[in-house]
């Protein structure tokens, strides 16, 4: 574990005035439309009192820094899907929570943790993929339909379902502070790249096919909402085509790019 997240504490929560603060924190970091919130106290406090997750990151001053959700899947036994994780950047409590988490479940008798991000989100994509060492295995267009929030505003929903294999050597590795790169072969092609801030089709007809993401897609929808829907479509086209027709994302390179390889 790094420096920032060995100072931070965390804990599950269970009373109205820990998520009344968790709320606060999310609205801060979401700024979301009345009525969008990404979870409320309300709902909190049921999957609380149901034995679910719901747990908040302390930082060295005792101040919330970080806070995660979420509830026992399907099949029963097998896994836990984390809701929603919001962190303030800079202190560690992201990596925190999700090492808390690991634990929460593998003391359940858990095998897996699943969520969904956004997987035109470089950072998200590289700490999933590299420092945690899940792997993402669908690709759900649209998935939440359209969100009114500061971060997604005028931008089409589209997730990938990342699953957390909590004992697989990669994982074990990773949380070990040794993530293991993903092997990209010299004769892999280019399926998607960013050219001048746009996205580049090529092929994606090879064995081992890298899929570009932009640079910062939170402040291009901003400055440019034309290119960011342009990536929103490339990437649904190339990344979730090559997942719907069963090639495997295998890892994140050089903070940049999907490797995706087909099983023949």
């Amino acid at each position: 574990m790094n420096g920032a997240a060995r100072d931070v504490v965390v804990r599950e929560l269970h009373s109205l005035a820990e998520f009344q603060e968790v709320a606060r924190l999310f609205d801060g970091i979401w700024r979301p439309a009345p009525g969008g919130e990404p979870v409320t106290v309300e709902l909190m406090r049921a999957l609380s009192h149901a034995g679910n997750y719901v747990a908040g990151a302390y930082g060295g001053d005792g101040t919330l820094a970080g806070a995660s959700v979420g509830f026992l899947a399907a099949p029963a036994g097998e896994a836990l899907h984390s809701h929603v994780t919001g962190a303030l950047p800079g202190r560690g409590a992201g990596l925190a929570l999700k090492l808390h988490q690991r634990a929460w479940a593998l003391a359940r008798g858990l095998e897996r943790i699943t969520w969904t991000y956004d997987p035109l989100v470089r950072r998200n994509a590289h700490f999933n993929l590299v420092k945690l060492g899940a792997l993402p295995e669908e690709y759900l267009p649209s998935f939440y339909g359209v969100m009114g929030d500061a971060i997604n505003a005028g931008d089409e929903s589209d997730r990938v379902l990342a699953v957390w294999r909590l004992t697989e050597p990669r994982v074990t590795a990773a949380v070990r502070g040794e993530p293991v790169p993903a092997e990209v072969p010299p004769d892999a092609a280019a399926g998607l790249e960013d050219r001048d801030g746009h996205p580049a089709p090529g092929r994606a007809d090879a064995r081992v096919v890298l899929v570009a993401v932009p640079g910062d897609i939170e402040t291009l929808r901003r400055r440019d909402p034309g290119a960011a829907k342009a990536w929103r479509h490339a990437v649904r086209d190339v990344l979730g085509g090559l997942m719907n027709e069963g090639a495997q994302v295998i890892g994140f390179h050089q903070k940049s790019c999907y490797v995706v390889e087909r099983r023949i």
